[in-house]
C-alpha cells in the first residue's frame, strides 16, 4: 500500500512540475554551494572559461558530429540528385525542405520537450524518470506521425495548390509517399537522442551516425547513379539509413548501458500524457516556427521567374546553411544539457556562464566557415550541380550566404538555453513576431516590389535572426534564470519532484 501511495504521489509531483509555469514564486532563494563563485579578476574568469569550455566541448563535439552525420544523409541524397537531373534535384529539394521539413520541425520540436524534463531530472539524479519520459514521447510522436502521414500522401496536390509547377509537384509528391518510413523513424529517433543527450552519452550516437553516413554515401551512389534507380534509389537508401540509426541506438539502450535510466518498457508511459502533450506542443511551436520559415523560402522561390533555376540555387544555398546550422545545433544540444543539468542542480551562475561560453564558440565557428565559403565560391557549386546557370547564381548568392551563416550560428545557441530552462512558450511568441509578423511581409515586399528575386531569401534570415537574437538576449536576463531556478527549487522541496 505504501508503494502504491508513493507512486501516486510521484505522478502528482510530475503533473505539478509540468504545470510549474503557473506556480507561485518563493520569496527567497539560495543557490547550491557548488555553484561557481562570482568573478573577482580576469584570472578567475579565464580559469572558469576554460573549465566550462572543456565541459561544453565534451558534449558539443560528439553532438556536432552526430547532427552533421544525420543531416548529411539528406544532403548527400540532394547532392547526388543534382547529378541525376534538375527536376530530380528540385523534387528532392522541395520534399526535403517542405514536406519532410514540415514534419521534421514538428517531430524535433515535440521531442525537444525531453531536453527540459530529462536534463533537469538527470541534474537532480532522478534517473528512473528518464526512460518513462522517453516512452511517453514515443507514444505522442508516433500518434502525431500517423496524422502527418496524410500530408505525405497528398503532398503532390498540396504543392500544386500552393503554386508549384506541375512537374515539380508531381515528382516531389511521388517522392514524398516513398519517404513515409522516414517519418516514423523521426518519431522514434528524436526522443532517443534527447534521452541519451541528457546523460551525456554522445559518443555512442556519434559512432552510429558515422557508420550510417558511410553506408548511406556508398549505397546512394550505387543505387542512384551507378544502377540508375534515380529517386527510387534515393528513397530506399534514405529510409534504410534512418532506420539503421534508430535500431542501433535502441540496441545500445537495451544492452544496459544506461543503468537506472532504462529499466524496461512501462505502463507509466501512458499516464499523465496530457501534461506531457502540453509541454511537447510548446516545444513544437517554438521549433516549428523557425523550421517552417526556411521551408517558406523554398516555396517563395517557386513563384519567381525561372522557378526551377531559383529553387535549385536556393536549395543549394540552404543546404549549405543547413550543414553549418548542424554545428550550431550540436552546440544547441550541448548548452541545453548544460543549462538544464545546472538548473536541476541549483547552479544558476554556472548556467548563465555556459551561455556565454557557447555563444562565443558558435560565433567564432561561424566566422571561420563564412570566410572559407567566400574564398571558395568558385569551387563549391560544382559539387552540387552540372548546370552552368545554377552555378553562376549560387556564386552571386555566396556573400549573402556567408553573412547568414555568421548570424544564424548564434541564434540556435540561444534557443538551446530556452529549451534547457523550459521557456519554450515565451520564445514561441518571439518567433511568431520575428518570422511571421515581421519577416514574411518584409520578404514579399523586397521580393516583388523591390525585385530582389531569390536574393531576398538569404537577406531575410539575416535581418530576422538579428532581431530575434536581440530580443532573446534581452529576455535571458539574470532575473529569468533566478525565476526559473526558484520555481524548480520550490517544486523539489515542497512537492518532492526530482528528489527522493
Amino acid at each position: 500500500m505504501e508503494g502504491g501511495r508513493q507512486t501516486q504521489n510521484d505522478h502528482q509531483n510530475q503533473d505539478q512540475h509540468l504545470r510549474s509555469t503557473n506556480s507561485s514564486i518563493p520569496s527567497s532563494f539560495t543557490p547550491d554551494p557548488d555553484d561557481i563563485p562570482l568573478f573577482n579578476s580576469v584570472r578567475d574568469f579565464s580559469r572558469e572559461y576554460f573549465r566550462e569550455s572543456k565541459k561544453l566541448w565534451c558534449l558539443a563535439g560528439p553532438a556536432i558530429f552526430t547532427t552533421l552525420c544525420q543531416y548529411s544523409l539528406g544532403a548527400i541524397t540532394q547532392l547526388l540528385a543534382g547529378h541525376v537531373g534538375t527536376l530530380d534535384l528540385a523534387a528532392v529539394s522541395v520534399e526535403n525542405s517542405v514536406i519532410s521539413g514540415f514534419s521534421f520541425g514538428i517531430m524535433l520540436g515535440m521531442g525537444s520537450a525531453l531536453e527540459t524534463l530529462c536534463g533537469q531530472a538527470y541534474g537532480a539524479r532522478q534517473l528512473d524518470m528518464l526512460g518513462i519520459y522517453m516512452q511517453r514521447s514515443w507514444v505522442i510522436l508516433n500518434a502525431t506521425a500517423v496524422i502527418l502521414t496524410l500530408f505525405y500522401v497528398f503532398a503532390g496536390p498540396f504543392l500544386k495548390l500552393i503554386g508549384q509547377t506541375a512537374e515539380i509537384s508531381q515528382a516531389a509528391g511521388m517522392f514524398s509517399v516513398w519517404m513515409i518510413p522516414q517519418l516514423f523513424a523521426y518519431a522514434v529517433n528524436f526522443p532517443i537522442a534527447k534521452f541519451l543527450q541528457a546523460q551525456s552519452k554522445m559518443m555512442a550516437m556519434a559512432a552510429i551516425g558515422a557508420v550510417a553516413l558511410v553506408f548511406h554515401a556508398v549505397f546512394s551512389w550505387l543505387l542512384m547513379l551507378k544502377l540508375g534507380w534515380g529517386l527510387v534509389g534515393a528513397a530506399v537508401v534514405l529510409n534504410a539509413s534512418w532506420w539503421f540509426i534508430v535500431i542501433a541506438q535502441l540496441l545500445y539502450i537495451f544492452n544496459g548501458t544506461c543503468g537506472e535510466a532504462w529499466t524496461g518498457l512501462s505502463w507509466k508511459a501512458f499516464q499523465n500524457l496530457w501534461g506531457f502533450v502540453k509541454l511537447s506542443l510548446a516545444s513544437a511551436v517554438m521549433i516549428c516556427l523557425e523550421v517552417w520559415y526556411f521551408m517558406a523560402l523554398i516555396l517563395f522561390a517557386g513563384y519567381l521567374k525561372n522557378a526551377e533555376l531559383a529553387v535549385d540555387a536556393l536549395s543549394i544555398s540552404t543546404n549549405i546553411v543547413g550543414w553549418m546550422l548542424m554545428i550550431a545545433i550540436g552546440i544547441n544540444a550541448a548548452i541545453s544539457v548544460r543549462v538544464s543539468n545546472e538548473l536541476g542542480a541549483a547552479h544558476p551562475r554556472t548556467a548563465k556562464f555556459s551561455l556565454v561560453v557557447a555563444t562565443l564558440a558558435s560565433l567564432m565557428i561561424g566566422l571561420v566557415i563564412a570566410l572559407i565559403l567566400v574564398l571558395g565560391r568558385n569551387l563549391y557549386p560544382d559539387l552540387f550541380t552540372n548546370d552552368a546557370g545554377v552555378k553562376e547564381l549560387v556564386k552571386k548568392l555566396t556573400p549573402l550566404l556567408a553573412v547568414c551563416i555568421i548570424i544564424n550560428n548564434v541564434q540556435p545557441v540561444l534557443s538551446g538555453v530556452a529549451i534547457g530552462a523550459g521557456w519554450q512558450a515565451a520564445v514561441a511568441y518571439v518567433n511568431i513576431g520575428c518570422y511571421y509578423i515581421f519577416g514574411i511581409p518584409l520578404g514579399l515586399l523586397l521580393g516583388y516590389w523591390r525585385q530582389m528575386g531569390v536574393q531576398v531569401s538569404l537577406v531575410l534570415p539575416f535581418i530576422v535572426s538579428n532581431v530575434q537574437s536581440y530580443i532573446i538576449i534581452i529576455m535571458y536576463g539574470p532575473f529569468l534564470f533566478k525565476l526559473r531556478l526558484m520555481r524548480d527549487t520550490k517544486l523539489r522541496t515542497s512537492h518532492g519532484y526530482l528528489a527522493r
